[in-house]
């Protein structure tokens, strides 16, 4: 069956989030402005503050994006009858192919400039991203209870596990914009990775 045609204003709005993407990894947030947003777009500045009552608001959308984008690419249940580094290798892989994702990466990119000069801007939303615990520590914590590993908090153990894989795939592409890793990379750190972490915290 043909696909339905996404509504213009889907269309519209996809556009002007596009663009904002753009300017503000381009100009920063301070020297971005809607009327640049919506030439870029290619809309009225009209239809922009349609979708969008403030640049805030817009900013905010592209960070709650980029969290949920996240938090969706690492939901895994903890299965009890499957060897841990099985599952922690899926986990890995699914964090490995967000970051390797080049839209991921300019959206982080953005925010991430924005989050360092100006915090308080983006601290609400910030916030409301740490209340929900990432798929890699809920898979740790429900293990913690299997008695498969030692007791730890899960978010601590889950921020050092994906700071091994970070570390590699995605603060040089942020920061220096290296290129992603290539698959052969993706798979020496998601093994190596799991290896430390199982070689500590495995019962």
């Amino acid at each position: 069956m043909p696909r339905t045609p996404q509504r213009l204003t889907d269309r519209k709005r996809e556009a002007i989030v596009r663009a904002a993407v753009e300017e503000f990894r381009s100009a920063g947030y301070e020297a971005t402005s809607m009327d640049r947003i919506a030439a870029v777009a290619g809309v009225s500045k009209r239809t922009v503050y349609n979708h969008f009552p403030s640049k805030e608001e817009l900013f905010a959308l592209i960070l709650e994006e980029l969290w949920q984008s996240s938090v969706a690419s690492v939901e895994l249940p903890y299965r009890a009858d499957e060897p841990l580094d099985v599952q922690l290798l899926q986990l890995l892989r699914q964090k490995l192919d967000l970051l390797g994702d080049a839209n991921f990466i300019d959206l982080a990119r953005v925010a991430m400039a924005e989050i360092i000069h100006s915090p308080e801007r983006a601290q609400a939303i910030v916030c409301r991203m740490g209340e929900k615990e990432s798929g890699v520590s809920a898979w740790i914590r429900a293990a913690i209870a299997d008695g498969r590993l030692r007791q730890v908090d899960p978010e601590f153990a889950g921020h050092q596990l994906q700071g091994l894989v970070k570390s590699f795939a995605f603060w040089p592409q942020v920061t220096m914009g290296q290129a992603p890793l290539a698959q052969a990379e993706r798979t020496r750190v998601a093994e190596s990775a799991v290896a430390m972490f199982l070689g500590f915290y495995a019962v």
